[in-house]
């Protein structure tokens, strides 16, 4: 890393800048990436973080999730500060910061870097002059029927253009790609976790769309007849499709539409909006995305459920962190839909289990002690649906502090599966539920309780999601994580995660679990329970019995029953 430090630094003088900008994401502002630049140059792997390297200092941003873990890879060479230190960012004043025009939008530059400082636009990435970035991907991208996704592409397009006309507009540029993968109802190879087809995509108000990717990629779709060759633009070519378009006014996608892209489309057309409407459109699952998400979590459910019997009645042998994940994942490839994880596996014992997102790697994790508690954070995806759950489980008893911790955490837990949706529609009203029990005791989490999530496609999707500042309105269809923890620094983490769904039944709105996974029995004080919550159990953990038994061996049946 300081090798790639000094390389960067050597290049200030070239551009005429007094530091440069690093952000996590792509040019596609994927979340996960097969490129990560930011792991590069200060060592962190979190999922969300910015570097700015000066020529004497060096300052990492992230959120909450990862105050430990980037205190632990790149505290030594870097200053480390919350995200919201970024928003008119004035550590530093009066410089000039060297920017990939590509990996920014406009807001993101208007909010983090021009009160104080101003930036310069470099058309070759830094990063990749000093390290090359090279992705030789070229897997097909593939197509999903009416089936599977339960609404065609034209049906889609529809909605788009509806959205163009009442917006008085001629097109809207998509770019974030997987709301191409949803319009088009196609997949790709993109992710390293998730199904992604790197693409971008114009629709016109007249239902005309151009496919901007690599087009080896798409082979498979036009030998299927999903999209026509004329359809098809190479990246390289768009600059000159725009200049040929007709009409006068384009909307734009302000999460991920860069910079290069909007001053592109503005230099012919008027940019009317920056608000992409599938986002929305996406959020809200169709009742056959759902049952095929059930059907997924139920796959899912009884390969976890044989994990956590396993490791905490059959296995004898010390097992490290990353065999613990290596294992669990075994159990889920025993399942034919099982394609691959859709995130990295955080498998973190005792005080590795308050890093909010660790990741355990061979060379340093720890071997699960049965002391210890141990905090599970996985998922998969499946043909066809995504999954994303945490358990937390223990191998012998354990104090009363860490019970009530734990079934303070439960209480919050079953608080928003509960929730009266009419009553309390946004996730800032949810959060706060989440928050209750912990904070009676002063006690609280840095991240949010829950985030939306993707159909066959990336764990984590907005705009809905369960924090202190989302405003997003609940509605049927939407699916959400429910995830409260508590995390003490150097001793334990813990976390209970489901997937719940908005379910409308005889005009009621109300949140339904998808996960299927027992919930760690001997951590729980009934003391502090209700007789309400204590039923809520009950009938989940009778849910959890009858939708994955038929799954699992006559042992691991008993086992489950137990919960009951």
């Amino acid at each position: 890393m300081k090798q790639y430090l000094l390389k960067l630094r050597k290049k200030f003088e070239k551009y005429k800048i007094d530091g440069y900008v690093v952000p996590k994401n792509d040019d596609y502002f994927t979340e996960y990436s097969k490129i990560n630049r930011l792991k590069i140059i200060s060592n962190f792997s979190g999922s969300a973080g910015l570097a700015i390297i000066l020529k004497n200092k060096n300052y990492l941003f992230t959120d909450g999730r990862y105050t430990i873990q980037s205190q632990l890879e790149s505290g030594k060479n870097f200053k480390i500060y919350g995200f919201e230190k970024l928003i008119n960012c004035n550590l530093f004043k009066n410089l000039t910061l060297g920017i990939d025009p590509k990996l920014f939008t406009s807001s993101q530059i208007k909010k983090f870097f021009l009160k104080y400082n101003k930036i310069k636009y470099i058309n070759k990435n830094l990063i990749d002059e000093i390290r090359k970035q090279r992705e030789n991907n070229n897997i097909p991208f593939f197509s999903l029927s009416k089936s599977i996704v339960g609404e065609s592409v034209s049906s889609k397009i529809n909605k788009i253009s509806i959205y163009l006309k009442k917006n008085k507009s001629d097109y809207i540029f998509i770019s974030a790609p997987e709301n191409v993968a949803w319009i088009l109802n196609i997949r790709g190879g993109d992710g390293p976790n998730s199904p992604i087809p790197n693409s971008r995509l114009i629709i016109s108000k007249t239902k005309k769309i151009f496919l901007i990717c690599n087009q080896i990629k798409c082979k498979n779709l036009l030998k299927n007849k999903i999209i026509k060759k004329n359809q098809l633009l190479d990246i390289n070519e768009l600059p000159s499709k725009i200049f040929k378009l007709k009409g006068r006014k384009f909307i734009i996608d302000d999460k991920s539409c860069s910079i290069f892209y909007e001053n592109l489309i503005n230099s012919k057309f008027k940019i009317l909006s920056r608000e992409d409407p599938t986002y929305l459109l996406k959020a809200i699952k169709n009742k056959v995305e759902i049952k095929n998400m059930i059907k997924a979590h139920i796959l899912d459910g009884a390969a976890l459920t044989k994990f956590i019997y396993w490791i905490k009645k059959i296995n004898k042998k010390k097992i490290s962190e990353v065999e613990a994940a290596k294992k669990l994942e075994k159990f889920r490839k025993k399942n034919k839909n099982f394609l691959y994880p859709s995130f990295d596996t955080i498998a973190g014992s005792g005080k590795n289990g308050a890093i909010v997102h660790y990741r355990a790697k061979k060379e340093s994790c720890r071997n699960l002690n049965k002391k210890d508690i141990f905090l599970c954070d996985s998922g998969g995806q499946y043909k066809y649906g995504t999954t994303d759950v945490t358990r937390t489980i223990c191998f012998s008893n354990q104090s009363l502090i860490i019970k009530n911790i734990f079934t303070k955490v439960l209480k919050g837990h079953i608080a928003v599966a509960t929730t009266n949706i009419s009553k309390d529609n946004i996730g800032k009203k949810i959060d706060k539920r989440a928050r209750k029990f912990l904070r009676e005791s002063n006690l609280d989490y840095s991240h949010g309780t829950g985030h939306g999530v993707g159909f066959f496609l990336n764990v984590h999707e907005g705009p809905q999601s369960i924090t202190k500042i989302n405003k997003v309105k609940i509605k049927p269809g939407m699916v959400l994580s429910n995830e409260p923890g508590y995390y003490k620094k150097g001793h334990f983490g813990i976390r209970i995660e489901n997937l719940i769904y908005v379910n409308k039944k005889n005009g009621k709105i109300f949140f339904e679990n998808l996960t299927m996974v027992p919930i760690e029995k001997e951590l729980i004080n009934y003391n502090l329970l209700t007789f309400y919550e204590k039923e809520y159990l009950l009938k989940y953990h009778l849910h959890v019995y009858t939708s994955i038994s038929k799954y699992l061996k006559p042992n691991e049946k008993k086992w489950l029953a137990s919960h009951i």
